[in-house]
């Protein structure tokens, strides 16, 4: 482990502008900021061994390799790995990333922060699976196998007050959040965007290591790449910065 590495994040927000003219329009910035991989931590949402969405599970199986890869290279260098799986901790009550968070004790987190909370700018009203499926359910028992978790020193919780204190305990300044799905989950799970946002964590989505449930069908009907992409800069606007995989990898 290298606890002297350092990251350079290039966070990137939408911010609304005005022209020369005084037209309203927005403005993409990016802004660098150096961070202690040890002081950072990396949130994994969701990512399942299968799930009710044939094109949403493929996806996650296209994904899970690549992210794997990011989060090895992140832990080499020190940054905490918290692995959340929803819904699934039964199967890792005995697993000792499980047991280390379990023993810390809880910080009470601060009293949440206004924070307005714009509509999304696709219509997932259908649940968003763009394979036909209608019928959601419990389609998941566990994190995707692609997906090591080191056993020595990552923590697994899908719990937000759990995941804040642990984060509190080690001194983490920087969270950074990737995984499935950036409509649902990764803006609404108690250890996910708007609630850390609410307590005051700095949080930036990796915007590359992600994926929507959206089904073209539906309004702004667009492709579901072009979705994704709406979803993420609908983040940027309001909610959090977010960043390239690639800043993980450099170096």
């Amino acid at each position: 482990m290298n606890d002297n590495h350092s990251y350079q994040l290039n966070l990137r927000r939408g911010r609304l502008a005005q022209d020369e003219g005084g037209h309203n329009y927005w403005q993409v910035t990016e802004t660098a900021k150096t961070v202690a991989a040890n002081k950072t931590a990396i949130i994994i949402c969701d990512m399942w061994d299968n799930h009710w969405s044939r094109g949403a599970a493929e996806r996650v199986d296209v994904m899970a390799p690549r992210m794997n890869q990011t989060i090895a290279a992140a832990r080499a260098n020190g940054v905490l790995i918290v692995h959340a799986p929803s819904d699934t901790l039964d199967f890792y009550r005995a697993a000792p990333a499980r047991q280390r968070i379990l023993a810390a004790p809880l910080v009470a987190p601060p009293p949440p922060i206004e924070h307005a909370a714009p509509p999304l700018p696709i219509d997932d009203s259908d649940e968003g699976s763009d394979t036909g499926e209608t019928q959601t359910y419990h389609a998941w028992s566990r994190q995707h196998a692609a997906l090591e978790i080191d056993q020595a020193r990552d923590v697994i919780s899908d719990k937000g007050p759990e995941v804040y204190s642990f984060l509190q305990q080690q001194g983490i300044e920087q969270v950074l959040i990737m995984g499935v799905h950036t409509n649902m989950c990764v803006l609404n799970r108690s250890f996910a965007i708007k609630q850390m946002v609410k307590w005051g964590v700095e949080i930036a989505l990796v915007r590359d290591l992600t994926d929507t449930m959206y089904n073209p069908a539906r309004s702004p009907y667009v492709d579901h790449a072009e979705g994704t992409r709406l979803v993420v800069e609908y983040i940027e606007k309001f909610w959090c910065p977010s960043i390239s995989s690639q800043d993980l990898l450099i170096g």
